[in-house]
Parts: C-alpha cells; sequence; structure tokens
C-alpha cells in the first residue's frame, strides 16, 4: 500500500497491519536460520513496512488532541 491509502486507514486497522507484518517478519527469520527462505528481499520490504505503520502511527498519536490519546 502507499502512503497515502495507510494514512486513511484507522488506528486499529494499523495497528493489526503492524502485528502481521511483525508475525510475518519473525516467520521470515526462522526460515532464514532453517535454510527455508529462497527470497531474503522479503526480509527488507518487510522491515520497512513495519517503519511505515509505526511512523504513520505516531503521525496519527501526535495529530490527536490531548484529551483523545
Amino acid at each position: 500500500m502507499k502512503k497515502e491509502d495507510l494514512r486513511l486507514l484507522s488506528v486499529e486497522e494499523l495497528h493489526n497491519k503492524l502485528t502481521d507484518a511483525r508475525n510475518e517478519l519473525m516467520n521470515l527469520r526462522f526460515q532464514m536460520v532453517a535454510g527455508q527462505l529462497t527470497d531474503h528481499t522479503r526480509l527488507k520490504f518487510t522491515r520497512r513496512q513495519i517503519a511505515r505503520y509505526e511512523t504513520i502511527l505516531r503521525e496519527k498519536h501526535v495529530a490527536a488532541p490531548e484529551g483523545e490519546s
């Protein structure tokens, strides 16, 4: 998804996507250690996705009024 599309998602949807991406990264790391991972670019892509989700969540947190946090 593009950054613009991610910014339209709710905070809960972003948290769900972040959890899924972290689980995927963990699985990829296990596959790498076991020697089953063939596409090593997925590790880099997944790490970047996690960073995007965290950045957008942080932007939403900062932009929220004091009482809504």
